[in-house]
């Protein structure tokens, strides 16, 4: 007679234990496309429709010869999609989505920061380098790489503003 009674006991304690382990699991795994800042976001930008997302072992179909080092850090998934500038300077930005901060704060690291303008207003991210034809920050458990196809005099204050954009989203 006790046994029952214990049972529903150790039942009714462990069921909202595993649907709170659930309910966390799920949030992780939100989709990344939701970061990704719509045309009417950032001035002057638009986005294409598509937005391609690779697991750790899909990402060296992606960025053939890097995937490992991405591995290493921890990455969970890369997303990628296309943005427009004032529709001539297309630019592709990849959002790394790692296991922590210090996975992203490694890949920023390994990065040549030499020729790159490191912006004193930050705003963006945790760290940031700004190019003559890229940008790369990273944010929390993030990296997120632009790059322009096309160089222009303008373009590397747009991919910030790009950025200011993304970076509200992954926030959220």
């Amino acid at each position: 007679m006790t046994r029952p009674f214990v049972s529903r006991i150790a039942l009714g304690a462990l069921l909202p234990a595993a649907l709170f382990v659930l309910a966390g699991c799920q949030s992780r795994s939100a989709p990344i496309t939701n970061f990704f800042p719509e045309s009417s976001e950032a001035p002057g930008w638009s986005k294409s429709p598509e937005v391609r997302t690779f697991t750790p072992d899909q990402l060296s179909s992606y960025i053939d010869g890097d995937a490992e080092k991405y591995l290493k850090a921890g990455v969970r998934s890369a997303s990628t999609a296309d943005y427009k500038y004032k529709d001539n300077t297309q630019v592709v930005v990849d959002v790394y989505t790692m296991s922590n901060a210090d996975g992203a704060e490694a890949i920023f690291n390994s990065e040549p920061a030499m020729g790159a303008q490191i912006p004193s207003y930050v705003g963006v991210e945790d760290d940031a380098r700004l190019y003559s034809q890229s940008l790369i920050f990273r944010k929390g458990p993030y990296l997120v790489r632009m790059v322009a196809y096309q160089e222009s005099p303008q373009i590397s204050h747009a991919m910030f503003d790009l950025g200011l954009a993304m970076a509200k989203r992954l926030s959220r």
